[in-house]
């Protein structure tokens, strides 16, 4: 039998540098959670960038512990609180949420707001099928037939059915968006591509006019989405939801066109490095006219909202590469997040022509 990839790994120890205070996390824990028995552990979620996510076991029981990076944090960002609202309710109406199980403010115990969520047990698509699903006819279509059906299937969530109706302020959302991604640029420029903000710039411009309003996810892409093994037709689990909030829903269907493989850009932007053109996902227009015909979402300005994506996007991998530059990692990937930028922001540029020609 052969040995899972690196991928493939569901937990690993925890990075130099980045435990907690396990003692008081585990004290907390059993305190709030009584239920909880057993002997302690802890593992790492190795692969995401961002938060730090954590495996915890009391005996049997795996929960899964969520918390900020370490460091300057962008306003607003990494907010556990609202991740913590959408996931105590959202699994009502929509099963591929995993339930949220309790939210913690008191920074004594793991030096920052967190929160921990059930844990569920699955595949995740990275830079390769996983082997449950190599073997299988058009795997990595299907893959990408599920992912997009689990998005438009969020955005036909009523929001008042599971409680949700307040999660955001829908009036005006596009402009409050692209304005406050233009601040966090402006935050960690230095030493960035120059394009970015004449790409934030005209991005504030164009704002088209928004639809009805949806639950948004805000970082839907592949890897936020958790496979059954051997089964790639349906997404068992959406994590990483301390974005979420109500408004423009094609704002998620731009954030995942901006990790697609494109013929032009090949494989530009946050998830490069992964390849996914080589999974044999299914094309950028079948993705939209999927999307549209299960959501009944008009998609006819999602040219702008796929530079939308790589704009915000790209702030996202210079906060990475500045927090890399700070000191405030040990994640040795983080120092070539700002590799990527340059063609990211060509491609959201490139967009907006498409869109105003």
């Amino acid at each position: 039998m052969t040995e899972p990839t690196t991928r493939e790994v569901d937990a690993a120890p925890v990075r130099p540098g980045e435990d907690l205070d396990w003692v008081a996390v585990e004290r907390y824990l059993r305190s709030r959670l009584p239920e909880l028995t057993g002997e302690f552990s802890v593992l790492q979620f190795p692969n995401g960038s961002a938060n730090l996510t954590y495996r915890i076991r009391f005996g049997d029981t795996a929960l899964v512990l969520r918390r900020p990076p370490f460091g300057a944090i962008a306003p607003g960002a990494h907010d556990m609180r609202r991740e913590y609202k959408a996931l105590s309710r959202l699994w009502k109406a929509y099963p591929r949420a995993p339930r949220g199980m309790l939210f913690c403010d008191d920074h004594s115990v793991a030096g920052a707001d967190f929160l921990v969520v059930e844990y569920r047990s699955g595949v995740v698509v990275w830079d390769s099928l996983p082997r449950s699903m190599a073997a299988l006819p058009s795997a990595g279509r299907r893959v990408g037939l599920a992912v997009i059906d689990a998005l438009a299937d969020l955005h036909r969530v009523d929001p008042a059915e599971c409680g949700l109706a307040d999660l955001g302020r829908p009036e005006g959302f596009l402009e409050r968006q692209v304005r406050g991604w233009r601040k966090r640029w402006d935050l960690v420029a230095e030493g960035g591509d120059p394009a970015a903000a004449v790409l934030g710039e005209r991005l504030a411009e164009t704002l088209p006019a928004s639809g009805a309003p949806a639950i948004v996810h805000n970082d839907f892409k592949i890897d936020n989405c958790q496979f059954a093994p051997g089964n790639p037709d349906e997404v068992v689990s959406v994590f990483d939801w301390d974005m979420a909030t109500l408004g423009d829903p094609l704002v998620d269907l731009g954030t995942l066109l901006n990790y697609w493989p494109d013929p032009e850009f090949g494989d530009a932007g946050a998830l490069a490095s992964l390849g996914l053109s080589k999974l044999g996902l299914p094309s950028r227009e079948e993705v939209i006219g999927r999307y549209s015909a299960r959501s009944g979402i008009d998609v006819g300005d999602v040219d702008w909202y796929e530079a939308y994506g790589c704009f915000k996007t790209v702030v996202i991998l210079q906060q990475l590469y500045a927090r890399y530059l700070r000191g405030e990692t040990t994640d040795e990937r983080m120092a070539a997040r700002g590799d990527h930028i340059p063609i990211l922001v060509q491609r959201g540029l490139s967009r907006l022509i498409k869109e105003n020609s």
